[in-house]
């Protein structure tokens, strides 16, 4: 499906623009929400009079080399603002990298060196402009000011928070009900990111829903010790792995990446379980919430849920590839998964759901060893319903059974205990 977001954005009235910046958002509270909406709705309104267009940022530490789905969830959300005419601020955290968030953390991170930081970022941008239109975004670094603070500077951003605000936070009070350390650099996070919102002068700042802290507590509150007019946070929804339940994390295996193949990003989608389709759908897709109201429909009326999840297979595809990858992929998954060659009787197993594909393949014994089991996937040689597997820390979804291929010989078909 081709989209053109930017005609369908020019023809969208204000109640119709909040909606659509609005979806896919989590404030954990109905009141917030309402009063957030209200806001965006006031500004937006402004913005329209005055033809000032409205400063939106998000900040991305680069902690890591290479993005996934569950990294562009907030991009895709500053797009929508970018294809509503606003100015937009792709925020690099070279210096809060340094440092890096302890929100969603119940342990304090390793600091990175700066060399390490520099390293990351390279690749960065221009992973975001595969959904950001590279013309419009503004890029920049906030060692610019972060770096330029003096120590005095620090103290009077400090005394606008007390330790009592801190030690309320949700991951600070388990650890230290526990009695497990807060290191006093670990508050300083908040500060550092609350002040880019200051040296930027935003209107708006998008964030996932682990950054209620910094970007109303801390962001807002120094804008307006600054004279600003506090800025106002869109905190979007967390995205499920491809389990449909964990936070996706490299590091868990069930993420996908964005700079994988057409074939293997569309295979890896149609592996998410069938009560994961609506957030995908909500999080990393350009459909209006009109759109989205007809998929929920299609879910809950007579339409398959897989060719739902075909839709949604190939509309991410097209979005990191192109139209044609996304139907060259989708023939490709035809031809492998519904059409393969499987025997008509294979053996089933009962396993854990969410089991790690090595432990999967030696539980079955389809390796003599954990060992052989990673070499295996290395190879190339084992496939889950005609995808091939390339991480060795990949889980197993078994919402629904699956067949299991190691070798050219060893079929087998797995299913949830």
């Amino acid at each position: 499906m081709s989209f053109d977001m930017s005609q369908l954005a020019t023809n969208l009235t204000l109640d119709e623009q909040v909606a659509l910046l609005m979806q896919g958002t989590d404030f954990g509270d109905a009141t917030l929400a309402r009063n957030m909406a209200k806001e965006l709705r006031n500004r937006l309104e402004l913005s329209q009079k005055t033809g000032k267009p409205l400063k939106i940022y998000c900040g991305y530490d680069p902690r890591t080399s290479d993005l996934h789905l569950g990294h562009t969830i907030t991009m895709r959300k500053l797009g929508q603002f970018q294809q509503l005419g606003h100015d937009v601020t792709f925020l690099i955290g070279n210096y809060t990298s340094l440092l890096g968030d302890p929100s969603d953390k119940d342990k304090a991170r390793d600091l990175l060196t700066a060399e390490k930081v520099a390293e990351n970022a390279q690749t960065y941008a221009d992973q975001a402009f595969k959904i950001l239109d590279k013309s419009k975004t503004r890029v920049r670094f906030n060692a610019e000011w972060l770096s330029e603070l003096s120590f005095l500077d620090v103290i009077k951003i400090a005394q606008n928070f007390t330790v009592q605000q801190f030690m309320t936070r949700e991951n600070f009070a388990l650890r230290l009900e526990k009695g497990e350390p807060i290191y006093l650099h670990e508050t300083f996070y908040a500060l550092m990111q609350g002040y880019d919102a200051v040296a930027q002068e935003t209107d708006v700042q998008v964030g996932g829903s682990d950054q209620l802290f910094n970007i109303l507590t801390a962001g807002r509150k120094l804008q307006e010790a600054n004279g600003q007019r506090p800025q106002i946070g869109i905190f979007v929804k967390i995205l499920p792995g491809t389990d449909g339940v964990i936070k996706m994390s490299k590091s868990l295996g069930n993420h996908i990446p964005i700079f994988s193949t057409p074939e293997d990003m569309y295979g890896k989608v149609m592996s998410i379980p069938d009560s994961a389709i609506q957030i995908y759908f909500e999080l990393v897709t350009r459909y209006t919430p009109a759109m989205i109201e007809e998929v929920k429909a299609k879910l809950a009326g007579d339409v398959n849920p897989r060719d739902v999840k075909m839709e949604l297979a190939r509309e991410i595809v097209s979005i990191f590839h192109s139209d044609e990858a996304a139907a060259r992929a989708e023939a490709d998954f035809i031809t492998k998964f519904r059409e393969k060659d499987t025997p008509e009787h294979i053996p089933e197993f009962h396993l854990a759901d969410g089991v790690n594909i090595v432990d999967a393949i030696a539980e079955v014994g389809f390796a003599k060893s954990k060992g052989e089991a990673r070499r295996l996937i290395e190879g190339g040689g084992v496939s889950v319903d005609g995808r091939k597997v390339s991480d060795w820390k990949e889980t197993v979804n078994l919402a629904a059974p699956v067949v299991l291929k190691v070798g050219k010989r060893n079929f087998g078909r797995l299913l949830k205990n």
